[in-house]
C-alpha cells in the first residue's frame, strides 16, 4: 500500500513537472515582416549580360509553419522594371506585353522551414501563364529571403527580343531572383 501511494506521489510529481513542458516534436510558429521585394530578371545577348529590377516597398508578415497566415501574395508592376537602358527597358516591356499584362503575381504558400532556410509552394503569373513549382526553395539570410528561377521566354510563350535586323540577339534563358527583405 505504502509503495502504491509512492507511486501515485512521484507520478503525480512528474506530471506537474513535464506536464506543462512544452513538446519538442512541434515546430514554431515563426513571423517574418517583409518590408521590400525586389525582383530581378537576368540574362544574356549577343552584346552582353542585361540585368532589369524592380523594387518596391511593402509591409506583410508571413507566419511560417502555421495555419495562421501561410500565405504571401503581390502584385508587381511590369511598368516599373528598369533595365538600367531606356531602350533595353522599354523591349523589356515590349517581350512581357506590359500594355495587355501591366502586373504579375508571386504567390507563396505552405511555408516550412527546412534547416535554416524555407520551402515552399511558388506559383508565379506572368502574361497569361501561371508557372507552379511545388517544392521552392527560398534562402534565409541576415536581412532577406531570396529564391532564383531559371526559366525561358518559351516557357511563358514568349519570344526573346531580336533587334537590328538580327544583329542583336536575346538568348531564351532567363533568371528571376526574387528578395524579400526583412525588416
Amino acid at each position: 500500500m505504502k509503495t502504491r501511494f509512492s507511486i501515485l506521489i512521484m507520478g503525480l510529481a512528474m506530471f506537474f513537472l513535464l506536464g506543462s513542458a512544452k513538446p519538442t516534436f512541434f515546430a514554431e510558429d515563426t513571423a517574418v515582416v517583409i518590408n521590400k521585394i525586389k525582383i530581378e530578371i537576368t540574362g544574356l545577348s549577343t552584346v552582353g549580360k542585361y540585368n532589369c529590377s524592380n523594387t518596391f516597398a511593402i509591409k506583410d508578415t508571413v507566419f511560417v509553419n502555421s495555419v495562421k497566415k501561410n500565405t504571401f501574395n503581390t502584385d508587381i508592376k511590369m511598368s516599373n522594371f528598369d533595365c538600367g537602358n531606356k531602350i533595353m527597358t522599354k523591349d523589356l516591356q515590349g517581350t512581357v506585353k506590359v500594355k495587355k499584362f501591366p502586373n504579375s503575381t508571386v504567390s507563396i504558400s505552405d511555408i516550412k522551414p527546412i534547416g535554416k532556410n524555407y520551402k515552399c509552394r511558388l506559383n508565379f503569373y506572368i502574361t497569361d501563364k501561371t508557372l507552379k513549382y511545388k517544392d521552392f526553395i527560398l534562402y534565409n539570410t541576415d536581412d532577406k529571403i531570396q529564391g532564383t528561377l531559371n526559366l525561358k521566354f518559351s516557357d511563358i510563350e514568349l519570344e526573346a527580343p531580336v533587334k537590328m535586323a538580327g544583329l542583336i540577339k536575346v538568348k531564351d534563358d532567363i533568371v528571376i531572383n526574387f528578395s524579400l527583405y526583412k525588416n
